[in-house]
């Protein structure tokens, strides 16, 4: 599903290049539910925006869905992303004028569906999420979980094949944590790849597989600690997991 190969990203300046991210290796399949962590500024959200084709990269190769996406124009990679990938945000990016409904059918109407389409996803997508009653509501007359939830059925709205989580359980308490936790490996159940980037240990240790970014490059946890090189495990002592 999600391929990079040497990927590298370096922000320049007149007078400051910074490497996010340092020959980066990833391979996520199909069906996989993968939690991505590590300290902050060790480049885990500049990834993200990468693999949901919001940011081109220097070098290296990516490939989404077997698809190479470096010679792509931002058309094409806005026309792949709208029907490829979901998003899921810390802060929820739910429209405070819009009811949950409308929040739901802004990224559909983007593909040119139909209205009945439109309108047979949403319903779908928010009784999954069990706020079928709250269709009508808008972002400030629920609470954080049911925000998120919100959140969720938006991407799912659009039967994604590749979902992107951004520290989704960042703003809410424990208890409801654990609640998006549980709808997120339902639908990974249901065959959607998730990549979740997290703080949370509980939450990463729920997922299939660990991915450990530090300094711009990647360490897939479940082949033996050995692996990681010496930098890293300095580099992440300093740092600490916040």
């Amino acid at each position: 599903m999600l391929e990079m190969h040497q990927v590298t990203k370096v922000y320049r300046t007149e007078l400051v290049e910074t490497h996010a991210l340092r020959s980066l290796d990833l391979h996520v399949k199909e069906g996989e539910f993968v939690a991505v962590t590590g300290p902050s500024g060790s480049g885990k959200t500049t990834f993200l925006n990468i693999a949901g084709l919001l940011e081109t990269y220097t070098s290296g190769v990516y490939r989404l869905d077997g698809e190479d996406v470096s010679g792509l124009n931002d058309n094409q990679r806005s026309r792949l992303r709208n029907q490829k990938i979901g998003f899921i945000f810390q802060s929820f990016n739910l429209i405070p004028d819009l009811n949950l409904f409308d929040n739901a059918d802004v990224p559909l109407r983007y593909r040119g569906m139909p209205a009945s389409e439109r309108k047979q996803r949403i319903e779908e997508a928010l009784a999954r999420v069990g706020l079928g009653s709250r269709m009508k509501h808008y972002p400030a007359e629920l609470s954080g979980g049911q925000q998120q939830r919100a959140a969720i059925a938006r991407a799912l709205a659009g039967s994604p094949r590749l979902l992107l989580a951004d520290e989704p359980t960042g703003n809410l308490d424990t208890q409801m944590a654990r609640g998006v936790l549980e709808l997120l490996e339902e639908i990974n159940q249901r065959g959607t790849t998730i990549v979740m980037v997290t703080h949370d240990p509980e939450l990463a240790a729920r997922a299939q597989r660990n991915v450990h970014i530090v300094d711009g490059m990647a360490t897939d946890l479940s082949v033996g600690p050995e692996l990681i090189r010496a930098g890293a495990r300095s580099e992440y002592a300093e740092t600490g997991n916040e």
